[in-house]
């Protein structure tokens, strides 16, 4: 533990610079094992130094210090010591990311990633946007907003696990901020399956509130057209199927391709689930004619877990209503068996 303390005093910016960079070196290999990452996380001032070298003007040394802060940082065990209030990590973070000049955003969007996985670190990272979660909203639909070429899709991540909490949530899904109006645009980008992939998650997460299911299928979110094109084929319809799909899933061609990740794919229609929790939501889904869609995925589609989840929203969708009987299915009591089942796909943390 001395040694320790003494290879803190290293990681410092006034310190010189060969000196520094071995101290470094010596730091980043603790951090690649457990010992090492709890003899880090339990000296003083070694998080705290790490971060302020993140603005060293060596590039290498700023660099090594951000991958040990992500080493450290995925390890959970040590995440409530990292968030300690000495550390200012979290703070450190979101100034590196809202800095357009930084060429260390984007670990720092993969630090605060880490963090969020935890109920802790995503409190701690909400509470430190002080409700104003709405900047990195627009710094992250901003794609050239670095200046450095950092590309953020890793602040994807942080939002994602943000709206695991009902403050989070409640935030994206106030109808006069247009948070969800701006991230819906990306369940369809092209080219970064973490981007995309994580604000499915968050559109998942926000697809639990049964209060808003009118909201998100309403002009203002558009999120029906959202979820379904991915899923779509290169498949023609006949007049009548066409016309009753939403506008932007008429006539997609013939070079339309459907998500290529099963995972994303599970996510989307676990996500149209969630709309069919609510009667509103179901004879919505009905009425825009989504089942056409499904069905000729389900003719694509070859992976065993989408397919379980991919029936089951089909079997709620061919259903009467009067065979349902419910309004509200997430009102309905049911065995404790079944409650555990359906909790065990709640956002939670």
């Amino acid at each position: 533990m001395t040694e320790i303390k003494e290879l803190s005093q290293f990681l410092a910016l006034d310190v010189r610079l060969d000196v520094k960079a071995l101290a470094l070196q010596q730091t980043l290999g603790l951090t690649g094992t457990t010992d090492g990452r709890h003899l880090l996380i339990n000296t003083p001032c070694i998080v705290k130094n790490l971060c302020q070298l993140l603005n060293d003007g060596q590039n290498s040394v700023a660099k090594d210090a951000s991958l040990a802060l992500i080493n450290l940082s995925a390890d959970e065990d040590v995440i409530p010591a990292l968030l300690a209030e000495a550390t200012n990590i979290v703070e450190h973070m979101l100034k590196i990311i809202s800095n357009p000049e930084h060429n260390l955003a984007d670990p720092a969007c993969m630090v605060l990633s880490n963090l969020t996985r935890t109920k802790l670190g995503s409190e701690k990272v909400f509470q430190s946007m002080e409700g104003n979660l709405d900047k990195y909203i627009d710094i992250f639909c901003q794609e050239k907003y670095n200046k450095k070429g950092a590309r953020l899709h890793y602040l994807a991540s942080v939002l994602s696990n943000l709206s695991q909490l009902p403050a989070a949530r409640s935030y994206i899904l106030d109808p006069s901020r247009s948070c969800l109006q701006r991230l819906v645009s990306f369940t369809d980008y092209k080219d970064s399956i973490c981007r995309r992939g994580a604000i499915l998650g968050l559109i998942k997460n926000c697809c639990f509130e049964t209060d808003h299911h009118e909201f998100l299928l309403s002009e203002a979110v558009d999120l029906l057209p959202k979820l379904l094109i991915p899923l779509a084929g290169p498949e023609e319809f006949d007049e009548e199927d066409n016309d009753k799909l939403p506008i932007d899933l008429q006539y997609l061609g013939e070079e339309k391709t459907r998500e290529p990740d099963p995972d994303i794919r599970k996510m989307l229609l676990e996500a149209l689930t969630q709309l069919c929790a609510t009667k509103f939501g179901r004879e919505y889904l009905r009425s825009k004619n989504t089942y056409v869609i499904l069905r000729e995925l389900h003719k694509w589609e070859k992976n065993e877990n989408v397919l379980v989840v991919l029936e089951h929203l089909v079997n709620i969708l061919i259903r009467f209503e009067h065979e349902i009987s419910h309004d509200n299915l997430k009102e309905i009591e049911v065995p404790d068996e079944i409650t555990e089942k359906f909790n065990a796909l709640e956002p939670a943390l």
